[in-house]
């Protein structure tokens, strides 16, 4: 199964330089317009994250996020001042491809990268910040405009007029489906289980799943949304 999905992607993005936010760093805004990508099975060269816990990993190598969310969160009047890729942190951006058109465990091919998708992004507190919204975080977490994150199974090189094209097709679970599993408020046993099924998904996320069924509760979203301050 082969597919064209964004016949030349909009922009590719890396860096390392970090912002500190009420002591907390961080490295949203530190991505930097590149011609090219050079990927390898654990990064990004020339990229990296701040928080490597909760960042990154062989399941996070690059982060996706759509160009067009930019212009829904500005109609939600969601950002102070204008923002535009790649204010989310994102390493690539594109425009005509978004969450309900990409499944977990999908085989992507991004120029000679071959990568798969692992997971929606999950927002946290910093957005709150690099918006200047406090609400930001919770918005993503309720409208699923979050984007996606790749491990990659060939590395090489992306070029800034690369195309994306699916090779394969490993579940039926769509990123917004899942995303609206994983962050529902209601309990669902069924739900979590399919969702852990999907072949591709993150490792975290599986194992998340899995607390969650033993424990029967799903786990406080506060902190991660609102801040250390927040509680």
């Amino acid at each position: 199964m082969k597919q064209l999905l964004v016949e030349r992607i909009s922009g590719l993005y890396a860096g390392d330089a970090v912002t500190e936010y009420g002591g907390v760093s961080s490295m949203i805004a530190g991505k930097q317009r590149r011609q090219q990508l050079v990927v390898t099975e654990s990064t990004v060269v020339g990229d990296s994250q701040a928080d490597p816990k909760h960042h990154g990993g062989l399941d996070r190598v690059l982060h996706h996020f759509p160009r067009e969310h930019y212009g829904q969160y500005r109609r939600w009047d969601m950002m102070v001042g204008f923002k535009d890729a790649p204010a989310m942190g994102e390493n690539i951006s594109s425009v005509g491809l978004d969450e309900t058109q990409v499944n977990i465990g999908d085989i992507i091919a991004i120029g000679e990268v071959i990568v798969q998708v692992t997971q929606p992004r999950s927002p946290c507190f910093k957005l709150n910040h690099q918006f200047g919204h406090q609400d930001f975080a919770l918005a993503m977490q309720t409208s699923g405009l979050c984007g996606w994150f790749y491990r990659v199974i060939t590395p090489g090189k992306i070029a800034q007029d690369a195309s994306i094209s699916l090779q394969q097709r490993c579940s039926d679970m769509s990123v917004r489906e899942a995303m609206n599993i994983y962050f529902s408020s209601e309990f669902d046993v069924h739900a979590y289980d399919r969702l852990a099924s999907c072949e591709g998904l993150a490792q975290s996320w599986v194992n998340s799943l899995s607390r969650r069924l033993d424990s029967e509760k799903i786990e406080p979203w506060q902190i991660r949304l609102f801040g250390p301050h927040s509680r």
